[in-house]
């Protein structure tokens, strides 16, 4: 498919916008209950049949199960399938951002996203900032983007003083904001403070529902337009806006999750979830041909 590059707005700045899935939107195809999960290089695979641009691998513990063979056979079936891998872990150590690192150069990948624990910023953010500090190094030479996410054990503003304070092009924000509403943040705010800075998006609706008997809420997934994600806002503030972004040479991918509850059976479940993928993929291309941004 041939594309061009169009700026959307009147300031001659490039608009890109890779779409694709990530592990969290196929979260009922692998978890336990499914006698017949898939494997990663299966994940990939889905996301080509998608026509997806990217595959995020997310918090799937089984990467680091593969070998250098594993890991060059993954990177190689992706590419021959024009997919482009991401990766995800949890926490900010050095060491254990230098093991994804590694990880990441192997496959290819050029976004490291990682969330940044509670316990790591106890005692105020320094640590954080000093232990992020020591892989930017590795980070540039391997031309990786970290994305920390946006999520309720961290305020926003935390993770934005951190990201300010290392002020690399290699460090960002993974916006996600319904991971803060938990936290008392309102996801519009979280997405106009985050996204100069975002460079990795999770796309994922969410709405409250009466407990039975009215004895509070439950806070879960929606299919996509249903829930409280204001969809346009999030997009135009990280893609479009001026100070979206694109505007000051990120490029961020669009990565579709599911917070979706168990449906009473597997066949079902599963069903769901991919339903709500495509609801999520389409919409995403949609809006990105409205607004005339570039898949690469």
């Amino acid at each position: 498919m041939t594309t061009t590059h169009l700026p959307d707005t009147n300031d001659g700045v490039p608009r890109t916008m890779k779409i694709g899935i990530g592990t969290y939107s196929l979260f009922w195809e692998f978890e336990s209950r499914n006698p017949a999960p898939l494997d990663i290089p299966a994940m990939v695979d889905r996301a080509a049949r998608l026509g997806c641009e990217v595959f995020q691998i997310c918090d799937d513990p089984r990467v680091e199960q593969l070998d250098t063979a594993g890991l060059h056979d993954l990177r190689e079936r992706a590419e021959l399938l024009g997919v482009e891998l991401e990766l995800g872990t949890r926490t900010i150590g050095r060491d254990h951002l230098g093991r994804y690192l590694d990880i990441a150069e192997a496959l290819g990948a050029r976004t490291l996203r990682s969330m940044i624990q509670s316990q790591e910023v106890a005692s105020g953010s320094e640590e954080a900032v000093s232990e992020l500090r020591a892989s930017l190094p590795r980070l540039e030479a391997a031309g990786v983007s970290l994305a920390l996410e946006t999520y309720e054990q961290v305020t926003t503003s935390t993770l934005l003083g951190i990201v300010e304070e290392l002020d690399s092009p290699h460090v960002g924000i993974c916006l996600d904001p319904a991971n803060c509403v938990s936290a008392l943040e309102h996801p519009k705010d979280v997405v106009e403070a985050c996204a100069p800075r975002t460079v990795n998006l999770h796309v994922k609706d969410f709405a409250f529902a009466r407990q039975e008997g009215w004895v509070g809420f439950t806070y879960s997934g929606a299919p996509l337009g249903e829930g409280l994600l204001d969809l346009d806002h999030e997009l135009r503030h990280v893609y479009s806006g001026d100070r979206a972004a694109s505007a000051v040479g990120r490029a961020p991918s669009a990565i579709v999750e599911h917070w979706l509850p168990w449906q009473g059976d597997l066949e079902t479940t599963l069903e769901t979830e991919r339903a709500w993928t495509d609801r999520t993929l389409a919409a995403l291309r949609d809006w990105r041909e409205t607004h005339r941004l570039s898949a690469a």
